[in-house]
């Protein structure tokens, strides 16, 4: 049995990791939960919307499992994603993008992986005001992190038998930082013959996914460079709400939608619990669960394709915990 830490999250975070976890626990994978709180909901009682705590049980169970949370105004934080990034070195920002049957979206059979550096780049915010009509943003590019997460992907890619791996870079202007990245690429790339590699600087890349993108298969990138094309992939596929993620580092992992908390729509029992369902498929793959994940993907699949007992997004009426209900049918 695998100890899970599970996080509710804020807004309808709840509702979306409660309809998940029964789907998972239908699955048969031999998992149980270490549930942390965290967010915006524990501020009074610890002054902080990341306890320490819930630090030490992902730290301690290697695994976590999470709802969207809300960054508090105020709290010191410019994200709790990222705080958890950085307190748990989890520099490889894994987001698949796949097409399901039934989900409106501008193609069908698209399978794309994203593999975001989570660790340095522009996107890690050291920037200062110089004077009022000037302000400057540091970009950190460096051998180690580059090497660690072009390797992530290369491994990624030969573990689940992909074909290739594509390097988005734009070290045609920025020479010396994105020009280290393409070459720790291109020197990592050396490694793994079976895998077929090629380059392709972003502006080219984003155009590239708009027009062909099934000629892609596994992509690696910078920082700053992976949020945005990730997002792109996710909207070729049908929006965040179909879009998992996983964030990896040595020895731990943080599985999560991409979406927000949608407070709005708090206790209404309305939004999709899709993205939070596949991030947990993600999950059991990587601690070795390959049955259950199938099993839950397949699923999934079959219940959006049918459409009946979807949410309104997915153009159906049925509710979070009704389209669990249903997912979990169709595994039995």
């Amino acid at each position: 049995m695998r100890r899970i830490t599970l996080i509710p999250g804020d807004g309808t975070g709840p509702e979306i990791v409660e309809a998940g976890a029964r789907v998972i626990e239908a699955s048969g994978a031999r998992v149980e939960w270490d549930i942390q709180k965290a967010g915006a909901k524990v501020m009074d009682e610890y002054g902080t919307p990341l306890p320490q705590h819930v630090l030490d049980s992902i730290r301690t169970n290697g695994v976590a499992l999470k709802g969207p949370i809300t960054t508090p105004v105020g709290s010191g934080f410019r994200s709790i994603n990222v705080a958890l990034r950085k307190e748990l070195d989890l520099f490889a920002n894994l987001r698949p993008a796949k097409t399901i049957e039934g989900v409106r979206a501008p193609y069908r059979d698209l399978d794309l992986v994203v593999v975001r550096e989570n660790t340095e780049d522009l996107y890690i915010g050291i920037e200062r005001k110089v004077s009022e009509d000037k302000a400057e943003s540091l970009k950190v590019i460096t051998r180690g992190a580059s090497e660690r997460i072009c390797r992530f992907a290369f491994e990624y890619a030969r573990k689940e038998k992909r074909r290739k791996v594509t390097v988005v870079h734009k070290a045609n202007i920025l020479k010396c930082t994105d020009g280290l990245f393409l070459e720790v690429a291109r020197q990592v790339a050396e490694d793994y013959p079976d895998i077929e590699f090629e380059e392709r600087i972003v502006d080219n890349m984003a155009m590239q996914l708009v027009q062909k993108p099934q000629l892609y298969d596994v992509m690696v990138m910078p920082n700053l460079y992976g949020d945005i094309i990730s997002d792109l992939c996710a909207g070729l596929v049908g929006g965040l709400g179909v879009a998992p993620s996983g964030n990896i580092g040595e020895g731990i992992a943080v599985f999560e939608p991409v979406h927000g908390s949608a407070p709005k729509y708090t206790g209404m029992n309305k939004v999709n619990p899709t993205a939070f369902i596949l991030s947990g498929v993600l999950m059991l793959r990587h601690i070795g669960e390959e049955e259950a994940a199938d099993r839950i993907f397949r699923a999934v699949s079959e219940v959006i394709k049918e459409g009946k007992s979807v949410t309104y997004d997915l153009g159906g009426e049925a509710g979070t915990s009704q389209m669990a209900d249903a997912i979990i049918e169709r595994m039995n």
